[in-house]
């Protein structure tokens, strides 16, 4: 195929690329409030010295540091929310405070905070990032705040533009793709109630990525949507002497035993706008589902 490349995100809809298992992997994450602009690369928003100390506690944490604002740009006022946010299971919790200059930021990440009720859902709109996220993203952004503008953020890149809009609903980081406008709020509605919706969720960010395939073969063979169903058991990776991996992972409530095959796929267009070259994807290939 050669140029001029379609964006990302339409081109990955209209080949029907596997949303399962594409979450970004994030068992904690850094929100920080900046109405922007936002440059490429989040952190260069701030200055070396911060954005050093806010990257090195992601890496140890495993964690993600993110730049939001309230959608259409709106300040809040001289003081800046943070949250962080713990999204593994079992420990899911939102704490927050507030800042009023940049140098505070390094203290947040041991600051107690308060207790935040109620879910936040970010919406990746970060067009100097990738395109895609912010022609997808602001329309689902505004159609989330016109609903409930309290628990909605736009926010920085997440992570795999070509399922734009990236949603984010926390604190138990499940990642949804090509969320509509007019479904927006529904979904947003089901997650208050606990649950989840199947056909767009990528997967929870504090799995692996087989897991998460997992879960949704499993959601869909089972008709579970719980935020909590499908707990992990057990998982292990058995790779062939033709080098090829299997994935066996045990779900439990309700109990689902899957065995996946992990393959590398040649796409033959760009996996991002910003990309010059054809890209290759991970896909997980169900070879058997058991439901005792």
């Amino acid at each position: 195929m050669t140029g001029p490349w379609p964006r990302c995100a339409f081109a990955a809809q209209a080949a029907d690329d596997p949303v399962e298992g594409t979450a970004p992997p994030g068992d904690r994450w850094l929100l920080v409030e900046h109405p922007g602009p936002w440059p490429a690369q989040a952190l260069a928003a701030l200055s070396v010295a911060v954005a050093s100390e806010l990257a090195e506690w992601a890496a140890r944490s495993n964690g993600r540091v993110l730049l939001v604002r309230r959608p259409g740009r709106a300040r809040t006022g001289e003081r800046r929310r943070w949250f962080r946010v713990d999204s593994r299971p079992g420990q899911e919790s939102v704490r927050t405070g507030t800042y009023d200059a940049e140098a505070q930021l390094p203290a947040v990440l041991d600051d107690p905070g308060e207790p935040h009720d109620g879910p936040l859902v970010l919406v990746c709109t970060h067009g100097k990032h990738d395109t895609c996220c912010a022609v997808r993203g602001r329309p689902v952004a505004a159609a989330l705040a016109a609903e409930e503008p309290d628990a909605v953020w736009e926010c920085t890149h997440v992570g795999g533009c070509r399922f734009a809009p990236a949603v984010v609903l926390l604190p138990h980081g499940h990642v949804l793709a090509h969320l509509e406008a007019a479904d927006a709020p529904a979904v947003l509605a089901a997650y208050r109630a606990g649950r989840l919706e199947p056909d767009t969720l990528r997967g929870r960010s504090a799995l692996p990525p087989a897991v998460q395939a997992a879960q949704h073969h499993a959601r869909l063979a089972t008709g579970a949507t719980g935020v909590h169903d499908l707990r992990l058991v057990h998982v292990t990776r058995d790779r062939g002497a033709d080098g090829v991996v299997d994935w066996h992972v045990e779900l439990a409530a309700p109990d689902c035993s899957v065995l996946l095959r992990e393959r590398h796929v040649d796409t033959g267009r760009p996996l991002t706008c910003a990309a010059a070259h054809s890209g290759r994807m991970r896909v997980f290939e169900l070879r058997k589902l058991r439901v005792p």
